[in-house]
């Protein structure tokens, strides 16, 4: 009886073991179609993506276009500079301007900018109500519009921390992805709308 009871045991084992890879596999697999394991040694982008680059151009233009004077204030990021914005308002004076750590934004990854706009007196505002072109609206949210119609998505539309210079292209992939090695094929997004 003994016996039976360690036989019934170890299958029952032995099929809750297997339940599990075959889960584990099939996730992997979903999630990683190109192989089992994300590539870990590929190289952080050191400028914007191409698609973003261009993107972030029309973008200028259109807007320029349309009166609005505005200022691309930041691009790529490196992870120094993420770490040093991360600091801020925590381990070093200011306000807290970021909520992600190097390796956590965006930006890192060449996927993100930031802007502001510039006063007919130069100066550099991220006022969301100015209207410099005079035309009723709002310069920040006519910006907001123009971009979502070149494929960003803007920071705030975001729920918890509002970023509203941020727009950024993820491409459909995750920061655990891109911290994992993926990063979004030029080719197949070149042109794209």
């Amino acid at each position: 009886m003994r016996t039976l009871s360690n036989i019934m045991t170890f299958l029952f084992t032995v099929s809750v073991v297997a339940l599990l890879l075959y889960y584990l596999i099939t996730r992997i697999q979903f999630e990683d179609p190109q192989g089992l394991f994300y590539k870990k040694d590929v190289p952080m982008p050191t400028s914007l993506h191409p698609v973003v680059e261009e993107r972030k151009e029309e973008l200028v233009t259109t807007v320029e276009e349309k009166g609005i004077n505005i200022v691309i204030t930041e691009g790529h990021r490196s992870m120094e500079r993420q770490d040093k914005l991360y600091e801020q308002g925590r381990s070093t004076e200011g306000n807290i301007v970021t909520y992600a750590e190097g390796g956590e934004s965006y930006h890192n990854y060449g996927l993100a900018i930031d802007f502001a706009l510039k006063t007919d007196q130069g100066q550099v505002i991220w006022d969301t109500e100015y209207d410099g072109n005079g035309n009723g609206e709002s310069d920040w949210l006519e910006i907001v519009e123009i971009a979502r119609d070149l494929g960003f998505h803007w920071g705030g539309d975001w729920e918890n921390f509002k970023d509203y210079p941020h727009l950024q292209m993820d491409f459909g992939l995750s920061i655990r992805e891109l911290k994992n090695g993926k990063r979004p094929k030029v080719d197949e997004h070149v042109g794209e709308d």
